[in-house]
């Protein structure tokens, strides 16, 4: 019995067949993070350039 056990954990630690998937979702986490890092910095402007243009538009009605 612990020689099947240990059989199993050997083969289980050699499988590299979701290797590739935990590779996509790491790098698919990282362009999240990087991207709401981002719109969290332009939130600001993006904010004022939104305001500066609904002024324009009141003022010049």
């Amino acid at each position: 019995m612990t020689n099947r056990l240990k059989n199993m954990f050997v083969a289980f630690a050699k499988d590299e067949s979701g290797q590739d998937l935990i590779e996509y979702a790491l790098v698919a986490g990282l362009i999240a993070l990087g991207a709401i890092t981002a719109m969290t910095g332009l939130s600001g402007k993006i904010g004022n350039a939104f305001n500066t243009v609904g002024n324009n538009l009141t003022n010049n009605i």
